[in-house]
């Protein structure tokens, strides 16, 4: 037995790669290799653009493999049983991958471990997708930190003492090429329809966004706000798939900010909200079922079919807000949400509709091309109130002060609600106030062309701020 297997999951680029360097420190030749799992696949809709967006970055991966001499093993099947196989098929001495936190992914990893040394084959799992793995940045009594602000000071006096350097690649001459086998298999062989073809997929994607996003990193904490500026990164999907690595966004971030940068430094704070987030749902799994704050658990949410009713519409984006219903039908559409607009959009289900988090958190998962269990989550929680360190349950958006200061033209509505596109900016925001008549002039039958609004955010305001108080009653 000689060489080693590298199994790709979320880390799907050939640079600075930690399981890969790694593997190619050790003897014998290196293996690589991906698995497509039915039990992830088989329950998504047959046009799904993460599917499409790993299928293109895998084919863009196999590429730059098969240049070096080697190339990528793409199994299908269970990986507790594919990559344990396929390591006893190739000889090889130990399987290298890079580490995945979420609660599933353990349980996996534990399952493939476990039969690896049964067979006596090594297993080494290495961080990758974060820069400090869950336990290493804890506070002064060695527990993991519930509050974000002392979390990133912690983080990034860590930082500081243990810069993010990118992991050497060398492949010259060290890749084995695979067994005789097709190309990384078509959309159409996994059973699967195209949505949005390649180009914004795998490492030279991710690079182009990165090159255009470093020529406006200076101004993001002030753009990054406005849905309709070009104001963010757009690197998020990329992050989650591994096609760019976290460890040079955090280096180019921390450079930028130590020379001065506030945009550079508020992007930074983002990705360690990212691992704060990362670090929380390995510490408390079972927050990815139900509230970090276990009193929060006895919220009655609305339920019922006028709820269920009040959530189609939510999705559909056809509740009555512009902001609202433009966020909504920006994720229907693309696959994307603005970061503001996550927040707006939760909101709203939650404190004006008065509807489980955890159901447009299910949403979300489904519609992303981004999503991260872990973010999601964290997200989610934060908005409704029921995380750790979340925004307390009486800031709730108006999602119409929302829709004036961060879309004040009504620019990205007019782009995903084009049915209120002849209003004003000042009448764009909420078009029920308006007379009959300057509705008919801009094309509008409220009712018939744009929904009335679901609730009176008033209200339901008033609404939520009783279902909470009641809450905490009960808790006290």
């Amino acid at each position: 037995m000689t060489g080693s297997l590298v199994w790709f999951r979320r880390d799907l680029r050939s640079y600075d790669h930690a399981a890969l360097h790694h593997a190619l420190a050790a003897r014998g030749r290196v293996h690589a290799v991906f698995v497509f799992d039915p039990a992830l696949l088989d329950p998504l809709p047959r046009a799904d653009r993460r599917v499409e967006f790993i299928r293109h970055s895998l084919a863009a991966l196999d590429a730059e493999l098969r240049a070096a001499g080697g190339g990528l093993i793409v199994r299908h099947g269970n990986p507790v049983d594919e990559i344990p196989t396929l390591a006893r098929e190739l000889g090889v001495t130990a399987v290298h991958t890079n580490t995945d936190y979420e609660p599933s992914a353990i349980a996996r990893d534990a399952a493939v471990a476990h039969a690896l040394t049964d067979a006596g084959i090594g297993w080494h799992s290495w961080v990758d997708q974060v820069i400090f793995a869950p336990g290493q940045v804890l506070t002064g009594d060695g527990r993991p930190f519930t509050v974000f602000t002392p979390f990133r000071t912690a983080w990034l006096r860590r930082l500081a003492a243990e810069p993010a350097r990118p992991y050497p690649i060398d492949l010259t001459g060290r890749l084995a090429a695979p067994p005789a086998q097709a190309a990384v298999p078509s959309l159409a062989e996994l059973g699967f329809e195209t949505v949005d073809g390649p180009d914004g997929a795998g490492t030279s994607a991710a690079r182009r966004l990165l090159a255009d996003f470093l020529y406006r990193i200076d101004d993001y904490h002030e753009a990054r706000d406005f849905p309709a500026q070009p104001g963010t990164s757009r690197l998020s999907v990329h992050l989650r798939f591994g096609t760019i690595s976290v460890r040079e966004l955090v280096a180019l971030a921390a450079d930028r900010a130590a020379a001065g940068s506030t945009g550079a430094e508020s992007w930074l704070s983002e990705l360690v909200w990212r691992e704060f987030y990362s670090q929380l749902l390995a510490h408390h799994p079972r927050v990815a079922t139900e509230a970090f704050q276990p009193g929060y658990s006895r919220i009655e949410w609305a339920f019922g079919e006028q709820a269920d009713l009040q959530f189609e519409a939510w999705c559909a984006g056809r509740t009555g807000y512009p902001l609202v219903d433009a966020g909504m039908r920006q994720l229907n559409r693309t696959g994307y949400l603005h970061n503001r607009l996550r927040m707006v959009t939760a909101s709203f289900l939650v404190k004006d509709l008065g509807i489980d988090w955890r159901r447009g958190e299910a949403y979300f998962a489904r519609q992303l091309l981004d999503f991260d269990l872990a973010s999601n989550n964290g997200g989610w929680q934060w908005t409704a109130s029921t995380g750790c360190d979340a925004q307390p349950y009486f800031r709730i958006f108006s999602p119409v002060r929302q829709s004036q200061r961060f879309d004040p033209t009504g620019a990205f509505i007019r782009s995903f609600v084009p049915e209120l596109a002849g209003l004003d900016d000042r009448s764009i925001h909420a078009p029920w106030l308006l007379r009959t008549s300057v509705l008919a002039a801009a094309g509008v039958r409220l009712g018939q062309d744009y929904p009335t609004p679901l609730v009176d955010h008033a209200t339901a305001r008033q609404l939520t701020l009783e279902r909470f108080a009641s809450t905490r009653t009960l808790r006290a």
